[in-house]
């Protein structure tokens, strides 16, 4: 491990990544081994309702996945999991673990993060791309549509260099969905 233990870092992998909500010393992208992005939270508030449940971001074990890492000062850190438990910890579907990073200029570092919680009543479990686009087309909450949802993170991922083909298929799906019951 080469990550100075007087370091605090965060992980995003989601709206994280272009919209942190706090401060930060250094943004710099990586790599965590052993879990991936994926739609695979129910949404029953931010983008759908319990009748009709959206899906949005988690880290599900299996694959890697590639995000930001943020280094935070260490007078930041408190004020830092404070802001982050408020927001990622609403219904309890995110567990927060300490986990490792490989940064893209070599370095690996302990970041903090949220990982899905495959117990929780919301957790979707994988979907197809044609399962996911058809839940995510008719889901709506108070945080807007969940297609603007998908299309936005695809695009600040795409902004970023970072590639999630999956994701894109869900988007060029919702696509085709939304053109066809034009």
């Amino acid at each position: 491990m080469t990550g100075d233990m007087d370091e605090f870092w965060v992980f995003g992998y989601g709206s994280l990544m272009w919209n942190p909500g706090f401060s930060y010393e250094e943004r710099m992208q990586g790599r965590m081994i052993g879990y991936r992005r994926s739609l695979c939270v129910r949404s029953w508030h931010h983008r759908g309702t319990q009748e009709r449940p959206g899906l949005v971001l988690g880290l599900d074990r299996g694959g890697s996945c590639r995000g930001i890492a943020f280094r935070v000062a260490l007078r930041d850190r408190e004020e830092t999991i404070e802001y982050l438990r408020q927001r990622e910890l609403v219904t309890h579907v995110y567990l927060e673990r300490s986990l490792q990073v490989r940064l893209d200029d070599g370095r690996k570092v302990q970041a903090l993060t949220y990982v899905v919680d495959r117990g929780h009543h919301q957790y979707g479990g994988a979907v197809s791309v044609e399962e996911a686009a058809r839940i995510v087309n008719q889901a709506v909450g108070v945080s807007g549509p969940n297609p603007v949802y998908v299309a936005n993170t695809v695009a600040h991922l795409r902004e970023m260099g970072i590639r999630d083909h999956w994701l894109e298929q869900v988007a060029a799906e919702i696509e085709r969905l939304e053109g066809v019951l034009v």
